[in-house]
């Protein structure tokens, strides 16, 4: 008896199963009629969104470490006095920051004055303008977007306090206006950096409404990344260098000038055998040899800075370069039309099991 009292639970559910699914098989026909509308919604929707392209590179960046070996140029270095790995640290710019690198303000601004143009070559613009004047969006977002824009119209009209910004004024990074506010958040949301901290490698998607400005841009983010990483990386070493060359100028010039007075004094005084003659002759020789040895020795210091130039210059191996897309990204049609099919099954499923009932409730509750 106890066997039999639990396992009438489990027919009960049994019965219950196939008794919804009879329910639901009776009304078919309304879940046809409730998929078939909801596919045909699907694809207006999905054909009224615009066509999105991504192009995607992947670059792999020299690793840094804290401690450099220039073989030769080290041991030629320390022969002048000079030691090129003392002071050497890690890299205070890692891969990691440079997601925050092409997001920043001062990044992203220096984008808007590039310049673009479309697959069809009917647009050329830049990339400010094309984000401001030639973007394409669903036909919902006008009807939404009318009653604020009016609201906004309206509002404009009495304040008086709207402001039309010049088209050639220069980007001020500190102080963005509305509209230069907008077009850096739209950038962001279209430009993606990621970094596999396994390969130590560098992905740079950039998703646009047009493939070759996708492409065009795509490769414009990751030469002025690689520009922006370069300048960080050999800044110190070009101010060394920028030194050095004017130590070099100024002890070659000295040099010529020692030069030219041993020259002219020598001339002068070639047949003329006095004693404060010679003396004189071999203290200009003396100078003369001075200025060329500090001559010659910053000559060699000139070298080995632009050696330490070439040596922290980054070099960056492109792995996957830009491309431009042949097909859209997004809006993936099938996965919409999957989406409003399934959701409208549910309902219609949910309607027939549970909303039916739960409407004559509610009406008899009324009555």
């Amino acid at each position: 008896m106890e066997q039999d009292n639990k396992q009438l639970p489990v027919e009960e559910q049994e019965i219950d199963l196939l008794e919804l699914a009879r329910k639901v098989w009776a009304d078919r026909k309304l879940v046809l009629k409730w998929c078939g509308i909801a596919a045909v919604v699907g694809l207006v929707v999905a054909f009224s969104i615009p066509k999105e392209y991504t192009t995607n590179v992947t670059i792999a960046p020299e690793s840094t470490s804290g401690s450099r070996s220039m073989g030769g140029l080290s041991a030629l270095a320390g022969m002048a006095g000079i030691n090129l790995n003392a002071g050497s640290s890690a890299d205070a710019l890692s891969p990691d920051l440079y997601p925050d690198i092409v997001s920043s303000v001062a990044f992203t601004t220096e984008l808007f004055d590039v310049p673009v143009r479309d697959a069809d070559g009917e647009l050329q613009t830049t990339v400010y303008d094309y984000l401001q004047e030639h973007q394409r969006s669903p036909w919902w977002s006008a009807v939404i977007s009318l009653p604020f824009k009016c609201i906004g119209w309206t509002v404009s009209l009495f304040s008086g306090d709207e402001e039309e910004a010049d088209s050639t004024a220069t980007v001020n990074p500190f102080q963005l206006t509305k509209k230069e506010n907008e077009i850096v958040k739209a950038l962001n949301d279209r430009i993606a950096v990621s970094v596999d901290k396994k390969s130590l490698t560098v992905s740079i998607a950039v998703t646009m409404q047009d493939p070759l400005i996708s492409a065009t841009l795509t490769d414009t983010v990751m030469q002025k990344l690689q520009d922006y990483i370069t300048d960080y990386r050999t800044n110190k070493a070009r101010h060394d260098l920028d030194f050095t060359q004017k130590l070099y100028d100024e002890a070659q010039q000295k040099y010529y000038d020692a030069q030219q007075r041993y020259a002219d004094y020598v001339d002068k005084n070639q047949n003329i055998l006095l004693r404060s003659v010679q003396t004189r002759q071999e203290r200009l020789q003396n100078e003369m040899n001075l200025a060329y040895n500090l001559y010659n020795q910053t000559a060699q210091q000139l070298q080995l800075a632009k050696a330490k130039v070439q040596e922290n210059t980054p070099v960056y191996t492109v792995v996957q370069a830009a491309t431009v897309p042949l097909r859209a990204s997004k809006p993936s049609k099938a996965m919409i039309l999957i989406g409003f099919v399934f959701l409208a099954g549910v309902g219609s499923v949910g309607w027939i099991l549970f909303g039916r009932d739960l409407l004559r409730q509610f009406k008899g509750t009324k009555e």
